[in-house]
């Protein structure tokens, strides 16, 4: 039960958002320019920075929710997700996306943990600014929407079907505030 007086079964960070649409209308925008908007790193690996993110703060709502927006884009090699979540030193992604991970768990755990040799690695693996600034910018983002749903105590669905619902939503629709769904 949430800790605040929210709509009765909307899950994680929505029912906030309809609890304060004023602050929440720029949650959305945050994670639609982060997630969607275009950027030289895929919506499926910048949804995979936000379920691994959301993985290491054990936030479960977020962590399953962008876990299968990330399987919908990865679509026939949506193990990948899963393999990453697990350990992402053995997962069958580029080493680029394995040093932006590991900048992104640090960022994560405490920014300044992020060292110069990080970001050599992850330019030595093909990374430019714009995919530095975003891992940082979404892992950062990723640790406040986490603090945010676990800290106000939000319902977490507890059926995987829901969060293959959500999945689909967010990777056909992006991120709107629920009153701008189309129907």
């Amino acid at each position: 039960m949430a800790h605040i007086s929210v709509p009765d079964g909307v899950p994680g960070i929505r029912s906030l958002v309809m609890f304060r649409p004023d602050t929440g209308k720029h949650l959305y925008d945050l994670a639609q320019v982060l997630l969607r908007e275009p950027s030289p790193l895929t919506p499926a690996e910048r949804e995979l920075i936000a379920a691994y993110v959301s993985s290491r703060n054990e936030c479960v709502f977020c962590m399953c929710s962008h876990a299968a927006a990330a399987r919908e884009f990865y679509d026939d090699q949506a193990q990948v997700v899963d393999h990453v979540l697990q350990n992402n030193g053995d997962a069958p992604i580029s080493d680029k996306m394995k040093a932006l991970l590991n900048i992104a768990g640090k960022v994560q755990r405490n920014g300044k943990e992020v060292t110069p040799d990080d970001i050599l690695k992850a330019r030595e693996n093909g990374a430019g600014d714009r995919d530095i600034h975003d891992t940082v910018l979404i892992a950062a983002a990723f640790s406040m929407f986490n603090r945010y749903v676990d800290g106000l105590a939000s319902f977490t669905p507890t059926d995987p079907k829901t969060y293959d619902d959500m999945g689909k939503r967010m990777a056909t629709i992006g991120y709107v505030l629920p009153q701008q769904q189309p129907k």
